[in-house]
């Protein structure tokens, strides 16, 4: 098996599972390495089964193993693996789809909140030795409507916290469900133009590229935020910088940025941008329960049962389950 990388401090969890189920972990440098890098690594040591962090998984990395089975991503997204490379290669490709529901909504939340009540903004007055309550200028969030797009695990959970709160929620999802009890459900452009708040929970895909550009955070209501904690890609990032220089959005409270982990300097230098390094995932029990969830995936397919979440229905010769 091979480890491409890990955000954490060592490898003993997917180690323990991995060498439990008889087999060899090779682990890669921690930070993710590049695309060329990840390919020689493959080239070397040729696994059965690869665990993938945030490195880039490539086609011509997944063909150079000839025994590869399956490629797990220690995550939920998978922009960062060849999926359909995989696929014809006859590998699966597997996630941890609810292993962070409670963290990511938690943080998009607290980012409103943060928001909302001038957090961020006022410690870093008052570090800097400014004791002004007369400039506030916070708002009430229970006034405000707050929009989510995307309507699924982590979506809804974002949702159910909000509501506690008192706000409108609007909601919009290519697959709306036909019961959502407290929420809205509109289309995207209608959210943008009736929205105070607007969440992105979408993953990255070709049609999710640039979801939110300069065309739609002109229809943002003026003064509002943005807040992404799904993928950076979703959103133009020169456009939402030249928003906020303009005054029409107030705010933009990322995680995530499509340059990660470089961070522009014109969005450094944005007194409402509230930014934090790819974290919203993370908590001592998510990420124990990730690392466990995707190396018992690998072991599962090398011993010759199905993956319990399959992203993929693999063509090629090799399937791994029932192909001992």
């Amino acid at each position: 098996m091979l480890l491409t990388d890990y955000a954490w401090p060592d490898d003993s969890v997917e180690r323990s599972v991995v060498e439990g189920g008889g087999h060899t972990l090779v682990t890669g440098p921690a930070e993710p390495a590049s695309a060329e890098a990840i390919e020689e690594l493959v080239a070397e040591h040729r696994p059965a089964g690869i665990l993938t962090c945030w490195a880039p998984v490539s086609a011509t990395a997944i063909g150079t193993s000839p025994d590869l089975r399956i490629v797990a991503r220690l995550g939920v997204g998978l922009d960062n693996i060849a999926v359909d490379a995989a696929t014809e290669r006859g590998a699966w490709v597997t996630n941890v789809p609810d292993y962070c529901v409670e963290e990511v909504s938690d943080h998009a939340v607290g980012m409103v909140l943060a928001w909302t009540r001038g957090l961020a903004v006022f410690d870093r007055e008052v570090r800097a030795g400014h004791w002004d309550p007369a400039s506030a200028r916070l708002r009430r969030l229970s006034a405000l409507t707050c929009g989510v797009v995307g309507y699924g695990r982590i979506g809804r959970a974002t949702v159910r916290k909000l509501g506690g709160f008192g706000c409108r929620i609007l909601a919009h999802d290519p697959h709306p469900p036909k019961d959502a009890p407290g929420v809205e459900m509109v289309g995207l452009e209608e959210l943008l133009r009736r929205s105070d708040v607007v969440i992105l929970h979408v993953p990255l895909t070709p049609g999710t590229h640039h979801i939110i550009g300069a065309e739609q955070l002109a229809l943002m209501r003026p003064g509002g935020l943005l807040v992404n904690v799904s993928r950076g890609g979703l959103v133009d990032t020169d456009a939402v910088t030249k928003a906020l220089d303009s005054g029409h959005l107030d705010g933009a409270a990322f995680d995530v940025l499509e340059t990660e982990p470089h961070v522009p300097d014109e969005l450094l230098d944005q007194p409402g941008a509230l930014l934090t390094p790819h974290v919203a995932f993370s908590s001592d029990a998510s990420v124990t329960e990730l690392r466990r969830r995707a190396a018992e995936e690998v072991v599962r397919i090398l011993a010759g049962e199905a993956p319990a979440h399959a992203c993929n229905t693999p063509r090629g010769p090799s399937t791994g389950a029932g192909d001992r």
